[in-house]
C-alpha cells in the first residue's frame, strides 16, 4: 500500500528580522531566501521547499510586516498579508528577547480582518538562546492570552533548536495531496531572480543606512555557455546619481567587492562556474515603475503613490 502524501503551503509572518528568512533557509537547508541584519530586505514572496516524510511543505517568506510608508512599503505588507492568507498553515515568528511588542500586538489584532476563520496559526517563539528559559514560559502565556495559537514552539532558527519540532507539526497540518514540485526542487522562484536576491543581499551587506532600500536589481542576461558555465548580466537600479557612486566605490572598489561576493555565492548555489557582470545606472522613479515591482514579484497599485 502506497503512503498518502500530502503538500500545501505555510506563510512565515513577524515583524522585520524576526528571523523569518534565517528559519526558511534552515528549513529547506539551502540559501533561498535573503538574510542581513537590516529590515524589510525580503521584498518577494520567496518560496521555500522542503520535505519532512511523506509531506511537502512549501514556505512563502513573506515580507516583514510593518508600517507602510511609501509604496514599495505598502506593496510589500499586501504581499505579505496575501501569501498567509492563501497558505494551509501560518506561523507567527516573535523574537525570544523582545517579547510582545507593539509591532508583534498590531499583527494579531489584523490576523482576525486579514486571515481566514479556522486557519491553523502557530507561534514560534525565535532566538530563545538569547533569554532564560523562565521568562520564556512567560512569554509564551502572555502570547496565548493575546490570541489562541493551534501551538506554540521555542525556537533558534539559526542554530536550529526546536526547527524539527516545527517542521514535523507543519507537515501534519497539511491536507493530503499530491506534491506540488519534484522532490529535489528547492525553490519555485525564477533563477534569474534569486541570482539577483543574492547580489542585493551582498550591495545590503556592503552598504549602510537608507541605499539599500533606494537600489534594486534585476538580471538582465542569462546565458548557459556550452562550456557549463554561465554568464550572467545584472542591473543597478538607484534613484540619484550620488548613489550611483556610493554603489561604485572609490576608482570602482565597491562594485567590484560587491560582484566578487555575489558571484562566488552565485557560483556555490548553481554548483558551476558563473561570470557575473553589474552595471549601475541611475532611475530616479524606479519606485514608481510597475516593471520593477513586477520582476520582485509584488503587486503594483495605480494611485498608491
Amino acid at each position: 500500500m502506497t503512503e498518502t502524501t500530502r503538500a500545501g503551503f505555510v506563510a512565515l509572518i513577524g515583524e522585520p528580522n524576526a528571523g523569518k528568512s534565517t528559519l526558511l533557509n534552515r528549513m529547506v537547508g539551502a540559501k533561498i531566501s535573503i538574510v542581513t541584519h537590516k529590515v524589510q530586505t525580503t521584498r518577494a514572496r520567496i518560496r521555500g521547499v522542503a520535505m519532512a516524510g511523506n509531506a511537502q511543505i512549501v514556505f512563502v517568506d513573506t515580507p516583514g510586516l510593518f508600517r507602510p510608508r511609501r509604496r514599495l512599503d505598502r506593496a510589500m505588507v499586501k504581499a505579505a498579508w496575501g501569501g498567509a492568507s492563501d497558505a494551509d498553515v501560518v506561523v507567527l515568528l516573535i523574537e525570544a528577547h523582545r517579547g510582545l511588542t507593539e509591532g508583534a500586538k498590531a499583527i494579531i489584532e489584523r490576523i482576525a480582518d486579514e486571515l481566514p476563520q479556522g486557519k491553523p496559526i502557530a507561534l514560534a517563539i525565535n532566538k530563545i538562546d538569547r533569554v532564560k528559559a523562565a521568562s520564556l514560559l512567560g512569554l509564551a502565556e502572555e502570547m496565548n492570552a493575546a490570541f489562541p495559537f493551534a501551538k506554540t514552539f521555542m525556537i533558534s532558527a539559526e542554530k536550529g533548536y526546536g526547527v524539527d519540532d516545527l517542521r514535523d507539526w507543519l507537515a501534519s497540518e497539511l491536507p493530503e495531496g499530491p506534491w506540488f514540485y519534484p522532490e529535489d526542487q528547492i525553490a519555485d522562484l525564477p533563477m534569474r531572480m534569486i541570482a539577483a536576491e543574492m547580489t542585493r543581499e551582498k550591495l545590503t551587506l556592503r552598504l549602510h543606512e537608507e541605499l539599500p532600500y533606494q537600489l534594486t536589481v534585476e538580471t538582465e542576461k542569462w546565458e548557459d555557455k556550452p562550456d557549463g558555465s554561465t554568464r550572467i548580466d545584472q542591473i543597478i537600479y538607484v534613484a540619484r546619481d550620488g548613489h550611483k557612486g556610493i554603489v561604485l566605490g572609490n576608482k570602482g572598489e565597491t562594485i567590484k567587492a560587491i560582484g566578487q561576493a555575489a558571484r562566488a555565492e552565485i557560483s556555490g548555489f548553481l554548483d558551476r562556474t558563473v561570470h557575473l557582470f553589474l552595471q549601475v545606472k541611475v532611475r530616479e522613479n524606479w519606485l514608481d515603475e510597475p516593471e520593477r515591482y513586477s520582476e520582485m514579484g509584488l503587486e503594483f497599485k495605480d494611485g498608491d503613490a
